[in-house]
């Protein structure tokens, strides 16, 4: 940073000060922490010294504080893997259920959009495939803010739904599945190198809502990384060349998402791990008929209140699995239900 050209680039100057801050930040809340104890200790001894009950409440109240602090900053080292403090791009796709898949698409869609709003993220639509009667085949949103990576990787995987079907004339219960995927969205990282050689680009026209514009010229871009065999689209932008700018950046993510897989595979066979939670395996269930009740079949964190899950209350989640993956406490056997 002490460069003197250093700002004149500025994609990578904000990449480096956003690392440098996720490198400091944490060793500079631990030490004002530290501090702020030590000054709660002192009052604490004084107030017992000179028998001052006055203190107390106040003292308790100050205690929470500090426990709270001491909470999020704990949370905040979880978040330490190398794409946990870049923004992320969540993608949502039905399984097998037909327009009951795709209706519990769409309510996957409103709870990490409410979850978001709720956490002051932001939070876009960049793609999106509507089903034929009814919610999404498929959506990808740009989810923006501090470790959103970190906190947003842990719900990836399959997430199963059951309810009494508003579809089924006869009101029976269905079982139904999504799957969740979240990859870093990478602006750019000097450890991914896509060659131009590597790429096979094809262009279509986009399908579903848009205009005359969108679906009478071959604005949507499909991107195949021919090496890995991965496979990108974007169709939500009226320009092909802002489609292929997003289908590119989605790749990226994609390729780093291997990259740390690959490793952690390595890892796990080095430590002799057997078995482990991955894409496809069912994480978490949604139940809303007979009983009420959601539960991460990884760490067993459950709760009753399913409408509060539904309105993007899932922190709750997302800390019970940073917390298991921190203590290698993680479930890996399939549920039984």
């Amino acid at each position: 940073m002490a460069e003197p050209d250093f700002w004149e680039r500025p994609a990578e100057a904000a990449r480096l000060t956003k690392r440098l801050r996720w490198i400091l930040d944490p060793i500079e809340r631990y030490e004002r922490l530290v501090a702020a104890v030590r000054e709660w200790q002192d009052l604490n001894r004084l107030a017992a010294q000179e028998g001052d009950l006055d203190l107390v409440p106040e003292q308790w109240r100050e205690g929470q504080r500090l426990l709270g602090e001491l909470r999020d900053l704990e949370l905040e080292l979880w978040l330490r893997g190398p794409y946990d403090h870049e923004d992320a791009i969540l993608t949502l796709h039905a399984g097998a259920g037909g327009t009951e898949a795709q209706d519990w698409v769409a309510m996957l869609l409103r709870m990490y959009l409410r979850w978001a709003e709720r956490r002051g993220f932001r939070a876009e639509v960049i793609d999106q495939l509507a089903g034929e009667e009814a919610g999404l085949k498929s959506v990808s949103v740009e989810v923006r803010g501090e470790h959103v990576y970190g906190f947003l990787r842990s719900e990836r995987g399959v997430h199963r739904l059951v309810r009494i079907s508003p579809f089924d004339a006869s009101g029976r219960r269905h079982t139904s599945f999504a799957s969740v995927e979240v990859i870093p969205d990478l602006e750019a990282d000097d450890t991914i190198e896509i060659r131009p050689e590597e790429l096979r680009i094809d262009t279509f026209r986009a399908s579903g809502a848009g205009g005359q514009h969108i679906n009478k010229t071959e604005s949507a871009v499909r991107i195949t990384h021919l090496p890995t065999g991965i496979v990108v689209t974007c169709q939500s932008e009226r320009s092909q060349h802002a489609n292929r700018e997003t289908a590119m950046k989605i790749l990226r993510g994609k390729l780093a998402e291997l990259k740390q897989r690959e490793w952690e595979q390595q890892m796990a066979a080095i430590r002799g791990v057997q078995a482990e939670i991955g894409w496809g395996s069912q994480i978490r269930s949604y139940v809303f008929q007979p009983y009420t009740i959601v539960r991460d079949h990884r760490t067993r964190y459950e709760t009753a209140n399913v409408q509060a899950v539904m309105d993007g209350e899932i922190d709750g989640f997302i800390e019970a699995y940073l917390q298991a993956e921190a203590r290698g406490a993680l479930i890996s056997e399939e549920p039984v239900e």
